[in-house]
Formats: structure tokens, sequence, C-alpha cells
């Protein structure tokens, strides 16, 4: 994630709800579960992650003439990641705003159920393209971003020779735990099967040893 954008009728909620509101967004995209990424992958993450609430002066709604202060709030929800992340992302991410969002109704006070039968909560997912991205002074691609957000765990991995359980593998550029199924993305090197969570990763780790991406995604070309 890059940016979080969340827009809420005016005068709804206080700073400090709004304050909570943003922190609940990152919390809930970074936390660590059992398919999560390696915990220094996640922190990585939270150092580019950004929210911003607004609070438009002028909101219209299609179906009224102007947002009702009396009303439960609304919310527009805009989450903008690199274009090369986004269709991977465009199944998980309305349903883990909807978990913050629903947890911020509850807080409230308010029943969080009416996000789910009204549409009291839109979500767009917008991607940027290679080149549009700018960190640390320079045009940040797709795959600097993954380096940047890796290194420390990849870095850690190393030092401590981390493995896996049978029939998992550690991805080698995220930490992700990886089921070694048929639908599993793989590359194998030096005789070593690598397991990943995205074809990101394994381009990521077929680039830097050196090896070409076959069509078979478990075949070496190397």
């Amino acid at each position: 994630m890059l940016l979080i954008d969340v827009y809420v009728p005016k005068g709804a909620f206080s700073e400090t709800e709004r304050q909570e509101l943003g922190r609940r967004l990152i919390d809930t995209f970074m936390v660590e579960d059992d398919g999560s990424h390696a915990v220094e992958v996640l922190n990585a993450q939270r150092t580019i992650t950004q929210v911003l609430v607004h609070e438009p002066a002028t909101w219209v709604l299609g179906d009224r003439p102007a947002a009702d202060p009396a009303d439960p709030p609304r919310y527009l929800v805009r989450v903008t990641v690199p274009a090369s992340w986004r269709k991977e992302m465009c199944e998980p991410v309305p349903g883990l705003v909807m978990k913050a969002l629903a947890e911020t109704e509850r807080a409230a006070g308010r029943e969080p159920g009416r996000l789910e039968r009204e549409p009291h909560a839109v979500v767009l997912l917008e991607g940027i393209t290679e080149g549009g991205i700018g960190i640390f002074g320079r045009s940040m691609s797709s795959m600097d971003l993954m380096e940047y957000v890796s290194r420390p765990y990849r870095d850690t991995a190393k030092e401590e020779g981390e493995s896996a359980e049978p029939e998992t593998a550690v991805d080698p550029i995220c930490g992700m735990s990886v089921v070694l199924d048929d639908t599993a993305l793989t590359l194998v090197h030096d005789g070593v099967t690598y397991g990943f969570c995205s074809g990101l990763c394994r381009r990521a780790y077929a680039d830097e040893h050196g090896l070409s991406l076959a069509r078979d995604r478990h075949a070496d070309s190397a």
C-alpha cells in the first residue's frame, strides 16, 4: 500500500476518531496472520504507507441533493498502489477496508451492518503506472519497491537460515509461507524448489539470480 484516501462527511468525526480510523486501516492491511508476509516486510511497508482523511466542503450524493449530517456517515475510500500490484489486490482490498470501517462504526456506537446492506462505503482501487512513484529523490519501479520492502527480511533470513515445514516453502523474497501444491508458483534453482506468493516475488528472485522465467512455473531454465 502506498496511499489510502478516506473521504468522510464534514464534521462527522473528531480529530481523534480520524486518527484512529487511519491507524485502523493501516493495521488492518498490515496485520500478521497465518498467511501473512514476514513481520520485517510488513514493517517496511508501513514506512511507505500513508492515510489521508478528507472532509469535503461539499458532498453531493446521487440519491439525494446533499449528504445530510443527521444520517450515518458515508465513506469513499481510494487505495493507490503500483499498477502491477493492482490485479492481485482487487479481491482482498474491499474486504479489508470494510473490516476497518465496520470497527470504526462499532467504536462510534453505530450499527456496522448497514455498510453491507447499503452502498454506504465505496472502495476504489487505483494503480500508478511504472515510473510514476518517486521516493529517495528518484523514480521507483514496482521491482524497486519490492526490493525495498523485502530487503530487511531477506537480510535477516540469510543470517538466521530460515526454514519451513514439510510441503511448504518460505518465499525467499517476502517471507510468506507458501503451500507447495499444484497451484504454487515455484522456481527450481541449484536443485532447490522455491515457492512464491505472487508472480512479482517470483520475477524478483529470477532477476536477482539471472534466471529465465519459463512457461512451466516449476522449471528453471538456467
